[in-house]
């Protein structure tokens, strides 16, 4: 089940094309990451299916329904920026916020979600004495304190600390397991390397590719380079070794008991390994480097 949908959803300023006709799609249960430059048009994309602008063109679906006055109690969403009152402790903002929501909450459940982000033990100090890293926490609370299906996670843990970092990243991954599905803006590309199951790049208002990590990695290398550690050739072996390095790969560097090489397609990999097995040569490391997302980002992203 998909739970966004967007058909040919654009936005523009005046003459300025800010999203232009991006087809996307959302399933349920994923954590789903959006990556694209400052100016990319990734704010602009949530806030037109999160209700806060209005598309000029196109159509959205969330969680199979057109219509947010359907959904948004659905629906959390944590903003790049969030605003709050300084004189206001976190459980009163948290009270604050159900209120205007048309709800009660009781500190019992006030609590219990701040301790899911560990603000706990600050539930009644004023967030004017918040840290940068306690407010985004305190943001991220006040997205998920009605418990919803879908929560829009913009920039989560931009200007934490690394402590901070690594416990909102386990939440992500404790919503994930309660069956939540995620949908997550970060510049912080080791990260949605790490917790996303597919990962989407937008430059200059469009979609330049969206999948998993694997798939973008083979949309963006044809080649495999490969770095070997064994026991060094002997005289013999050396001229039988380097013609099947060259017949099967290219660039091929072999320095006492090291070689390197590319190769086109990972079949190619038993093969050097049975090779090897084959004469006795005794292999303690086969490396395969493979793009980072930081490579990918940057190469679709030009």
């Amino acid at each position: 089940m998909n739970v966004i949908e967007t058909v040919n959803l654009s936005k523009k300023y005046g003459s300025k094309t800010v999203v232009n006709s991006v087809h996307l799609q959302v399933k349920k249960g994923e954590i789903f990451g959006f990556l694209g430059r400052n100016g990319a048009g990734k704010s602009t994309f949530i806030n037109m299916i999160t209700g806060i602008t209005t598309p000029s063109a196109g159509s959205f679906k969330l969680l199979n329904e057109s219509t947010l006055q359907h959904v948004h109690k659905r629906i959390g969403v944590l903003p790049d920026y969030s605003s709050f009152y300084d004189s206001l402790t976190a459980l009163g903002h948290l009270k604050y916020y159900a209120n205007i929501n048309g709800y009660t909450l009781s500190n019992e459940r006030g609590k219990a979600v701040l301790e899911r982000v560990g603000l706990l033990e600050h539930a009644n100090k004023k967030v004017g004495k918040y840290s940068f890293g306690m407010k985004k926490k305190l943001g991220i609370a006040q997205a998920i304190i009605h418990d919803p299906e879908l929560i829009f996670l913009d920039e989560p843990t931009s200007g934490v600390d690394a402590e901070s970092g690594i416990s909102i990243r386990r939440l992500i991954a404790k919503l994930q397991q309660q069956g939540k599905t995620i949908f997550m803006t970060s510049h912080n590309l080791d990260e949605v390397e790490k917790i996303c199951n597919r990962i989407a790049i937008m430059k200059d208002g469009e979609i330049t590719h969206a999948g998993t990590i694997d798939e973008l990695r083979a949309r963006y290398s044809s080649s495999i380079q490969l770095e070997l550690k064994h026991t060094p050739f002997s005289e013999h072996m050396q001229p039988i070794m380097d013609d099947f390095l060259q017949d099967i790969g290219k660039g091929v560097i072999t320095n006492n008991n090291k070689t390197t090489l590319t190769v086109d397609k990972e079949a190619t990999i038993p093969r050097i390994v049975k090779e090897f097995t084959k004469y006795d040569i005794d292999l303690y490391k086969l490396h395969v480097h493979t793009p980072s997302l930081e490579d990918i980002f940057l190469d679709e992203s030009k």
